[in-house]
């Protein structure tokens, strides 16, 4: 399915991705706790946000399918 607003939350989800690998990657290297500890809280909102840009995708495309079956029916 082509959509602009899906492909929008899929670049989205995707940018989240390699933010959190980058995350990952620098929690890994530190050594300081305080540190490590901003670091476990930015990857537990990028996971919220990925998890709500997940939710949003869902929705949107079951309401594109519930559209195009209300126009085939027609």
């Amino acid at each position: 399915m082509d959509d602009p607003y899906l492909n929008d939350l899929k670049g989205e989800f995707n940018s989240y991705s390699n933010q959190l690998k980058k995350l990952n990657k620098k929690l890994l290297k530190t050594n300081s706790v305080q540190e490590q500890s901003k670091i476990i809280n930015d990857i537990d909102s990028l996971a919220n946000k990925m998890e709500n840009n997940q939710k949003q995708s869902v929705k949107v495309k079951q309401s594109r399918l519930k559209d195009r079956k209300k126009k085939s029916k027609k």
